[in-house]
């Protein structure tokens, strides 16, 4: 992966703050209950400050798939669909048939920007990576025969488990990452996160890479050295939406609204606390949400880079044996109201720590490793033209 940024993006990158998309649940927020299309009309007024594209990650569910292409018609909105995979074959099945069904209902090529097959089933161990790709490969016959073929279909996963055989069937790789949920402070999120792209980038080998999932909660219970406060949500938000502008890498962020109504009995209690929009629907944070005019991307993965370049050439040439590439990459309180811009963004330190959440799986750690291309020099261009 090479990049190459101008002063013209730096300027482009510190524009008013949007997002290229959230993850949206229709649900009424505080209840669960089921959408109508005038509460997805409801929801989308909100969210138009902010995005026109919003991922939801079944149409079967609560038949949600409907009122939100409804509340869409005629409007510049984007939804990718989602279809839920579990153990139960029935239950993916009942999601394809629905998206067919909805295919010969809405206009797919205006308002369906891609179809995501599964939300991290592997992960869970309900499917194997060849049973989604397969599943992967079923929804791309079905929209080929409605003459939907030119829709990008796609399986979400968490970075360790997207493997080849997952990369080869998908049109691109939906892939979540989230530092929180491998137990990082938030001093160290933003070279987590995309220390974990470049190795997907890498194993893509060309295809594109799309961070479909990642966040911060701003309450709940420390994980580790991972603090959820409105501060951390701020900063990880800025530091991450601002170096994958600056990177041209797309995202989906987890998530549009707090919601009240989801369980808080697995690994954290932070479930219901990842949105940028709280449950009355105000926003958490000033407008703009974020602003990248200040914004200088980490170079801590580039120096670490040079540095085990320069170890492994120093063993060399005192060992006599050529030396190897590859380094090794690191993985393994609450606020309440509206945060300004300039709110001091530093960690706030805890000492609990809960169990293990679904976002994450650290005992795969050691499979991976940095392998980013970008040099030490690309940094120093960043920090040189962001004075200007």
């Amino acid at each position: 992966m090479k990049l190459s940024v101008s002063i013209a993006a730096l300027a482009a990158a510190a524009s008013a703050a949007t997002f290229n998309g959230f993850s949206y649940n229709p649900k009424e927020l505080t209840t669960g209950k089921c959408p109508t299309v005038d509460t997805v009309k409801a929801d989308l007024k909100v969210l138009s400050q902010y995005t026109n594209q919003v991922r939801i990650y079944s149409v079967k569910d609560c038949n949600q798939g409907e009122p939100v292409l409804r509340a869409m018609e005629g409007t510049s909105w984007k939804v990718q669909l989602g279809l839920w995979v579990s153990e139960y074959e029935e239950v993916y099945e009942n999601d394809r048939d629905e998206l067919i069904r909805l295919a010969g209902e809405f206009d797919f090529k205006k308002q369906v920007s891609a179809i995501i097959v599964g939300n991290e089933a592997i992960y869970r161990k309900e499917q194997t990576s060849a049973q989604v790709a397969a599943k992967v490969r079923d929804v791309k016959a079905a929209l080929a025969k409605l003459g939907l073929s030119s829709i990008p279909v796609t399986a979400s996963e968490t970075w360790p488990y997207y493997d080849k055989s997952l990369i080869d069937a998908v049109d691109y790789v939906n892939v979540h990452a989230f530092p929180f949920w491998e137990g990082f402070k938030i001093e160290d999120a933003q070279d987590t996160v995309f220390g974990h792209i470049y190795d997907i980038q890498k194993l893509a080998d060309g295809k594109k890479v799309v961070v479909g999932e990642t966040g911060w909660p701003d309450a709940g219970g420390n994980y580790d050295a991972a603090v959820p406060s409105l501060a951390n949500e701020h900063r990880y938000m800025k530091e991450f939406i601002c170096r994958a502008n600056l990177e041209k890498i797309d995202y989906i962020w987890f998530s549009a609204f707090d919601e009240a109504w989801k369980p808080v009995t697995n690994a954290s209690d932070v479930e219901t606390h990842w949105g940028v929009i709280k449950g009355d629907k105000s926003p958490k944070f000033t407008s703009p949400m974020y602003d990248c005019k200040d914004f200088v991307p980490s170079t801590k993965l580039f120096e670490t880079e040079s540095k085990s370049e320069s170890d492994e050439e120093s063993k060399s040439s005192t060992s006599g044996r050529p030396s190897s590439s590859g380094n090794s990459n690191k993985h393994s309180s609450s606020e309440e109201g509206t945060i300004d811009e300039d709110v001091e963004e530093t960690n706030e330190s805890g000492s609990s720590s809960q169990g293990k959440s679904s976002h994450s799986d650290s005992s795969s750690s050691g499979a991976w490793s940095l392998t980013s291309s970008i040099i030490p020099a690309t940094a120093a261009i960043l920090v040189a033209a962001a004075f200007y």
